[in-house]
């Protein structure tokens, strides 16, 4: 490939990471970029988990070997079998020092030792002859590596093949660098900065989706919705720092409990209230855990309890046709809660059968969501 080609594959490559519309299609963008520009057979991309000690693939493109799947859920290697990630890059690689990428072939050359039979050993029981490994920089640290491979019978890759595959890494790393700022826009955007749960923003946009599954399948949705008592009485009288340790352990127990809800989203939608969006979860497993709430909250030292109503579109509420009448009858029934200091959480349609969804708050009311 010439001069020209290569740049042009360059610029593909960059403009496929570009529009990618998140981490893993970015990942998969690289290593078909990858591939189709140094002419190979297959390729791949690892993110190094250092925590775990190991390179987790994200991503295989191309003819894939038995046992390899475009997106693994778990295909990862022992860091020990990639000593050039986790011993050299910081001493050498990021100070442009050695080599930056290099050539690995099926047939192991002379003295190769043991290290390099295993990974000739590794080439052959995939049917590959020859790779190029590189390894991703990344903010100056190693975050992972490209590896690009060519099958049986194909041409071997030499030392040029090396320098243009570390180039078309260096043009991975910023366009993964590029889809990590977004998603650190993305994620501060829908995320409550005190608690770290979802935001008001991320509750609207979920209990949209929601309705829109619960209109096409019946899926059940449910919603609970809370305010912690005391707040305003803790920020009185210890100070506003205290306050915000009351809502941050307050939101941990809210995550707690809305775990046993799998994929149910939990959120600080303000203030001293929050609330737990579930879907397809039975409408009595919803009440249990604002039962299960109520009770650990009452323990919570400094606070007051916390005041629970619950709305689900599992019980006789009524067609909710929107978000903003699940939203009222949620919010009627936690106000109904708190206007009877109830220890245990009150549910629309079973406590309460007739809300006046219609009806303007008695004065006082602090609707939450009056403004949808």
């Amino acid at each position: 490939m010439g001069d020209d080609a290569r740049l042009c594959a360059v610029l593909r490559l960059a403009r496929a990471m570009a529009a990618a519309p998140a981490s893993p299609e970015a990942a998969r963008a690289a290593a078909r970029g990858a591939r189709t520009a140094m002419a190979a057979d297959f390729a791949a991309v690892s993110v190094w988990e250092r925590s775990r000690g190991r390179l987790r693939v994200l991503v295989n493109d191309g003819a894939l070997a038995p046992g390899e799947e475009t997106f693994p859920h778990d295909e990862s290697y022992s860091v020990e079998d990639f000593p050039e990630i986790a011993e050299f890059v910081h001493e050498r690689w990021t100070g442009g020092e050695g080599p930056l990428a290099w050539v690995e072939t099926a047939e192991a050359p002379a003295g190769a030792g043991a290290y390099g039979r295993h990974r000739a050993a590794a080439l052959r029981r995939r049917g590959r002859a020859a790779c190029v490994v590189v390894p991703v920089v990344l903010h100056g640290r190693a975050w992972g590596e490209l590896y690009v491979a060519r099958g049986a019978g194909g041409a071997v890759f030499d030392a040029a093949d090396a320098r243009f595959g570390a180039v078309l890494a260096a043009v991975i790393a910023a366009g993964l660098s590029q889809h990590e700022r977004l998603e650190e826009v993305r994620r501060l955007a829908f995320t409550d900065p005190l608690t770290g749960l979802g935001n008001r923003r991320a509750v609207d946009a979920a209990l949209d989706e929601a309705l829109e599954r619960h209109r096409a399948d019946g899926a059940i949705v449910s919603l609970l919705v809370c305010d912690l008592n005391g707040l305003k009485h803790v920020n009185d009288t210890l100070g506003h720092a205290a306050g915000d340790r009351l809502l941050e352990r307050f939101g941990s127990l809210l995550s707690r409990c809305g775990a046993m809800l799998p994929g149910a989203l939990v959120a600080r939608l303000g203030g001293d209230e929050f609330c737990l969006l579930a879907v397809g979860q039975p409408a009595d497993d919803v009440v249990h855990v604002a039962d299960e709430l109520c009770l650990r909250a009452a323990d919570l030292a400094e606070g007051a309890g916390v005041a629970c109503g619950v709305a689900s579109t599992g019980d006789p509420i009524g067609p909710v046709h929107s978000a903003r009448r699940l939203l009222r009858l949620a919010d009627a029934a936690q106000y109904r809660a708190k206007a009877v200091r109830a220890g245990k959480p009150v549910v629309a349609g079973r406590e309460i059968v007739h809300l006046a969804d219609e009806t303007p708050p008695p004065p006082g009311d602090r609707r939450r969501f009056r403004g949808r």
